[in-house]
C-alpha cells in the first residue's frame, strides 16, 4: 500500500479545532480566559495559519469570541445567554417530542425507551449522566428529522457546555432531570403529543431554573 498523502490545510485547521474545542469542553482552556496562541502552536507543533483558521472555526461556533488587538478568548455566557439558549431549546425540542411521540415508529419509539433507560443506569455518574442525557435528546431530534432544528440545537447544546452554571451541577438536580425525563418518555410511549411537549418543556424551565440560581 502507499503510504496516506500528507494532511492538508483544511484537514490541519479542522483537527487543531477540533483540538481546542476538547479543550475548552474539558474545562483545560476555561471561558473567560485569553487563549496564547503562540504556545499552543508550540506545542502542537504546527504554525500560526492553521491556528487561526482553527480559531475562526470556533468563533463562527460561538465557544470562542475575537477582540480587536487583543486576540481569542473563550466565550463566557452570561445569565442572559443562559436564559436565551434555554429559551430556544425549549421551544425547538418540545415540539420535537410532540411530533416524536404522534408519528414516530414503535421501532424508534423503543430506541428511545433503551436510551432513557441508559440514563436510569447512569444516575450516580454525572459525566455518563451528561453523555447519556445528550445522546437520548439528539436522537430524539434525529428521529423527527427536521435537519435545521437538528443543527439550530446542536450549535445551542455546544455552547451551552460553556456554561459555567449547568443544571445538572446543582445538588439534586440529576435526580430532578431524570424524573422530568421519566415523564416525557411515558408520555412519548403513549403518543401523547400535547403532554410531551409540556412536558418537555417544563424540562427545559426548570433547567433554566436550576443553572440560573445563584448565578
Amino acid at each position: 500500500m502507499s503510504a496516506a498523502p500528507p494532511l492538508a490545510p483544511r484537514a490541519l485547521y479542522q483537527e487543531v479545532a477540533e483540538r481546542l474545542r476538547q479543550q475548552i469542553f474539558g474545562r483545560e482552556l476555561e471561558p473567560g480566559s485569553w487563549i496564547d496562541e503562540l504556545k499552543l502552536c508550540a506545542e502542537l507543533g504546527i504554525s500560526r495559519t492553521p491556528m487561526r483558521e482553527a480559531l475562526k472555526v470556533l468563533a463562527v461556533e460561538g465557544l470562542v469570541t475575537m477582540k480587536l488587538r487583543r486576540g481569542a478568548y473563550v466565550t463566557e455566557m452570561s445569565e442572559r445567554d443562559v436564559r436565551e439558549a434555554y429559551q430556544l431549546l425549549a421551544l425547538l425540542e418540545s415540539d420535537a417530542a410532540a411530533r416524536v411521540a404522534e408519528s414516530g415508529s414503535d421501532e424508534e419509539l423503543a430506541e428511545l425507551q433503551s436510551l432513557h433507560e441508559q440514563l436510569e443506569a447512569a444516575i450516580d455518574q454525572r459525566d455518563a449522566f451528561f453523555i447519556a442525557n445528550e445522546r437520548f435528546h439528539l436522537r430524539l431530534l434525529e428521529i423527527e428529522g427536521n435537519r435545521w432544528r437538528c443543527q439550530m440545537v446542536n450549535d445551542l447544546r455546544r455552547v451551552m457546555k460553556l456554561n459555567r452554571h449547568h443544571s445538572l451541577f446543582k445538588q439534586g438536580r440529576l435526580a430532578e432531570s431524570l424524573g422530568e425525563h421519566r415523564a416525557v418518555m411515558k408520555a412519548i410511549g403513549q403518543r401523547d403529543g400535547k403532554a410531551a411537549a409540556r412536558l418537555m418543556r417544563e424540562h427545559f424551565e426548570n433547567g433554566l431554573t436550576a443553572a440560573t440560581a445563584g448565578a
